[in-house]
């Protein structure tokens, strides 16, 4: 390719990404991009990212964060920087259901790790895993944030604390 046609080789596969963008994700991300003067679009990265993923599954694959980049004009390995380094961002695919389980400083007191040790009795995997039918991924993470309630756990969007066996018990058995 000479260099004269490189800016229509890049617009071509810049539109080839985000052609993985459905209309209401890009209606989506824009709405996102709003919130910033025109020159920081990029600030809406992580926003992107988290309605990237709702929308395929849960993770992200490199063409996701790829197409991410493209849509905010940025570089491919900002994108993956940002993916990498938050918790919240999935890289391979998760359960239906994925179990973030605080096991900082706080929750480590008052018995985080027996909330893991249920929890993996329970679902049948390890954390960093996901169960054999799907269902469940378990993830240990820092901190969310909830010390005057721990030990706690977020499942999906929503937050458990001051857990016992038979709060896990009742929250697993009452999820789909």
């Amino acid at each position: 390719m000479s260099l004269r046609n490189a800016p229509a080789a890049r617009m071509a596969e810049t539109a080839d990404k985000q052609a993985l963008f459905t209309p209401e994700i890009r209606a989506e991300i824009d709405r996102e991009v709003a919130k910033y003067p025109g020159e920081w679009k990029q600030s809406a990265c992580m926003a992107a990212l988290r309605i990237v993923q709702d929308s395929a599954g849960g993770w992200l694959t490199q063409a996701h964060m790829d197409a991410v980049a493209a849509y905010l004009d940025m570089p491919d390995v900002a994108v993956y920087e940002v993916a990498t380094f938050y918790s919240m961002y999935e890289l391979k695919p998760v359960g239906r259901h994925k179990v973030c389980v605080c096991t900082n400083v706080s929750c480590m007191i008052n018995g985080s790790d027996r909330v893991v040790d249920h929890l993996e009795k329970k679902v049948g995997c390890k954390l960093g895993g996901n169960s054999a039918d799907g269902k469940f991924t378990l993830k240990e993470v820092e901190c969310l944030g909830a010390c005057g309630g721990a030990p706690m756990m977020q499942v999906g969007n929503q937050y458990y604390e001051n857990l016992t066996p038979e709060i896990i018990d009742s929250i697993i058995d009452g999820l789909e």
